[in-house]
């Protein structure tokens, strides 16, 4: 207990003072994660509103693969990524593999489905309630689909938040593609896998303390966005 209780001072010691090594890690993960959520965001909020309004041939399908698609495993993300960016790959000109840019797009390819899936429901729930009252004003369906995302912008940025969270959480597919390079694409996760496997649980463990925090920080904003909608329009 007592190697336990100097691994856990000397974790908070690295927090408290701002270690170079831990900053550059956190800071590189939210730097993935972010860029990775704002891309799935760009893509996979109008995906989600146009399947919710719209009425087209294989729309079910497509519900059950989107729904299927959220629980894609992450290493299978991260192999179909690298073979796309690897030097054999049709991407592979491009030269990201390895690179926090490769890292970036095999979180965005996990968090579309898990973005659009939740966000399809969403705002199919709110189409069914408005459908007669849009109509009747003429919206067609790309602009009713976009007044509902902003009608239903409170959930949406919690479902925007859980995405995040998914992306920030990730290890298997950006240890695949971006291969863990010291001060280049270490992120938390990978970081936490390769410093436990070291021995070095200070490092490992403040690593887990920030990690842990920014998820618990996550869903409290998200609880503090939904109670807020809810004061706001009962």
């Amino acid at each position: 207990m007592s190697e336990l209780g100097e691994a856990f001072a000397a974790a908070w010691a690295l927090i408290a003072g701002v270690e170079p090594g831990l900053t550059g890690i956190v800071l590189l993960s939210l730097q993935v994660s972010l860029s990775a959520v704002l891309i799935a965001s760009a893509i996979a909020l109008p995906l989600g509103a146009a399947i919710a309004v719209g009425r087209f041939p294989g729309r079910q399908a497509l519900i059950v693969l989107l729904n299927a698609l959220m629980g894609l495993p992450p290493v299978v993300v991260g192999l179909l990524v690298y073979l796309l960016l690897s030097r054999a790959g049709p991407m592979g000109s491009l030269g990201i593999l390895f690179t926090p840019t490769a890292m970036v797009v095999a979180q965005t390819v996990l968090v579309i489905p898990i973005i659009a899936a939740l966000s399809r429901q969403v705002i199919e729930d709110a189409w069914r309630e408005y459908d007669e009252q849009l109509r009747s004003l003429g919206a067609s369906r790309p602009s009713a689909a976009l007044t509902l995302i902003w009608d239903t912008r409170f959930s949406l940025v919690t479902i925007v938040l859980a995405g995040f969270g998914r992306a920030a959480a990730e290890v298997g597919a950006v240890m695949i593609v971006g291969g863990n390079i010291d001060g280049v694409t270490r992120v938390m996760t990978t970081a936490i896998a390769l410093e436990t496997s070291k021995g070095d649980l200070p490092l490992a463990l403040g690593l887990g303390i920030v990690l842990l925090t920014l998820v618990l920080l996550l869903n409290a904003l998200a609880a503090l966005i939904r109670e807020l909608a809810t004061r706001r329009y009962g």
